[in-house]
């Protein structure tokens, strides 16, 4: 048999296996068989902790955790088990003061903890535990702990929870830098778990988060499609495949997963009589985000009026935080340079997007003086980046505001008539966007820098470099609306008409379901050239 062909039977048998599999009751967090010395009883709960914890649901996986506590007092892995909720390893965040005041409630010292766990498994994840939060800085921390989880994969290769954890803490050990040789690492220790149980949350979630990037975007896509049926209660469950959708420019699926996301964080707050702040605001901006793509503007306002209105009552730098990246992102995805969100901008104080977002506003409208002045102001406002909807922060920061700072330069330049210097500028920023780490999500910096260059090539009159740039930037953002609209522009004047043709074709699609009074959708529709009688 050839290779090609073995290859798509072995992918035909894991569909319909999963498949089949996805058919069989497993609760609604997935399933995962985690044998414990723990009663009946504090398993359940133990249990339905650990495939929270699996899927990012920290609190409520705490929660469970110490319900199994209550049941049996001395039951070490439900100690093991909440320590662990206090590390967000893909979000950059570590609580060992919290983690180690859990530990301590089983037992005051590491060998009375560790005298606590019957089986030589469980002294093994108990010992990960206490490096995860021993001595030493986080990186180190991370470092032993993931050679930690290695023995004890190596020890009991058949625990598919020690292999989709150690998986997970090689994506954590990597600091938030993308190392690729890492993620595939990880990657190819989570598939022999989902193959083996592709009902198991850990697996599904830590392949989307090894494969969330454009170039291996396919790979993750199984994983896509399934986690969110294999853990509907899980509201990270529900958002996840939306990393794949994103990567791939498949808006309309991206949409749809961060509808029911934020629905779940709303119906979870609901339930247990929670604040604004405990709304999926990570969530909320990815679907605005799908929605200004899309050019459904109306329904992306209706998000920002959602943020708005938490932010409001929230008060609290996290809400803040998202409420000036959905600002942001609303004037610069709509290009309405006048509206009352633009004028908003200020309440968001001098935090670089939001500076930013006016600086490229009052250029679009010829005001050189107010450009100047938001471009003055920027490099003062504290360090940005994405704050993750469960109260983190991860991204560029600095390095994403220094990048929009160099963008607004160049439109200052282009506004002088300094036509050369500003496309100079802009290509300095986009050498400096592609030094970045690479950023799944909407764009940390709100105007990606190759867009902006292509764009400034083409007012210029460069329409084969603006082709380079657009096509430079749909590599990074497949599928991003304005980045098409700039390739068919720069086709066009290049006298490409059928490249031109290509890219409107693809655009239309996007916008199939977009606002009627959306500018440009007559030229995204315009009918393709006819073909050339032979």
């Amino acid at each position: 048999m050839r290779l090609a062909a073995k290859a798509a039977l072995v992918f035909a048998s894991a569909a319909v296996l999963s498949g089949s599999l996805l058919g069989q009751p497993a609760g609604d967090l997935g399933r995962a068989d985690f044998a414990t010395s723990g009663s009946p009883e504090a398993q359940k709960h133990f249990l339905r902790g650990l495939l929270l914890l699996h899927s990012f649901e920290f609190g409520d996986s705490a929660e469970e955790f110490r319900e199994a506590q209550k049941i049996e007092q001395g039951f070490a892995m439900a100690y093991w088990g909440e320590a662990l909720t206090y590390n967000h390893p893909l979000w950059a965040e570590k609580d060992p003061a919290a983690a180690r005041k859990v530990l301590d409630r089983l037992a005051p010292s590491a060998a009375e903890r560790l005298a606590k766990a019957p089986t030589k498994r469980e002294k093994m994840y108990l010992e990960s535990a206490e490096i995860l939060y021993g001595p030493g800085d986080k990186a180190a921390q991370d470092r032993a702990y993931s050679e930690a989880l290695k023995r004890l994969h190596e020890e009991f290769p058949n625990d598919q929870d020690a292999a989709a954890f150690y998986a997970l803490s090689i994506l954590g050990a990597c600091e938030g830098k993308r190392d690729f040789a890492a993620y595939m690492k990880a990657a190819a220790i989570a598939e022999e778990v989902f193959a083996k149980n592709p009902l198991h949350p850990g697996a599904a979630h830590y392949l989307i988060h090894s494969y969330d990037d454009p170039v291996h975007a396919p790979l993750g896509m199984r994983a896509a499609r399934v986690y969110a049926k294999i853990a509907p209660a899980a509201g990270h469950a529900l958002h996840m495949p939306s990393h794949i959708f994103f990567a791939s420019g498949m808006w309309e699926e991206a949409a749809a997963s961060n509808e029911a996301a934020w629905k779940a964080s709303l119906d979870r707050a609901e339930r247990k009589k929670l604040g604004a702040d405990d709304h999926n605001y990570h969530a909320l901006f990815w679907l605005e985000y799908s929605y200004l793509e899309l050019g459904r503007y109306a329904d992306a306002r209706k998000a920002l009026a959602l943020m708005e209105a938490d932010a409001a009552n929230s008060g609290s730098a996290r809400a803040k935080h998202h409420r000036a990246m959905m600002r942001a992102a609303y004037v610069v995805e709509t290009r309405r340079f006048d509206g009352d969100v633009v004028r908003a901008l200020s309440e968001d104080g001098g935090r670089g997007v939001a500076l930013f977002a006016e600086g490229l506003a009052a250029a679009a409208k010829g005001d050189r003086e107010h450009a100047e002045k938001a471009l003055a102001a920027m490099g003062k406002e504290p360090e940005g980046g994405h704050a993750h909807g469960g109260g983190g922060t991860y991204g560029m920061g600095a390095g994403a505001d220094a990048v929009m700072k160099k963008e607004l330069e160049a439109l200052v330049a282009s506004l002088r008539g300094e036509k050369e210097r500003a496309v100079a500028l802009a290509k300095e920023a986009a050498s400096a966007e592609d030094g970045l780490n690479f950023e799944f999500g909407p764009p940390a910096v709100a105007k990606p820098a190759h867009e902006l260059l292509g764009e400034l090539e083409l007012k210029a009159g460069n329409a084969a470099e603006a082709r380079a740039e657009f096509e430079r930037s749909l590599a990074r953002a497949p599928e991003r609306a304005l980045s098409l609209l700039g390739l068919a522009r720069a086709a066009s004047k290049a006298g490409d008409r059928a490249a031109a043709d290509e890219a409107y074709r693809r655009l239309a699609g996007i916008w199939r379901r977009a606002d009627a009074d959306l500018p440009e959708l007559p030229e995204a529709r315009r009918p393709p050239a006819p073909v050339a009688a032979r």
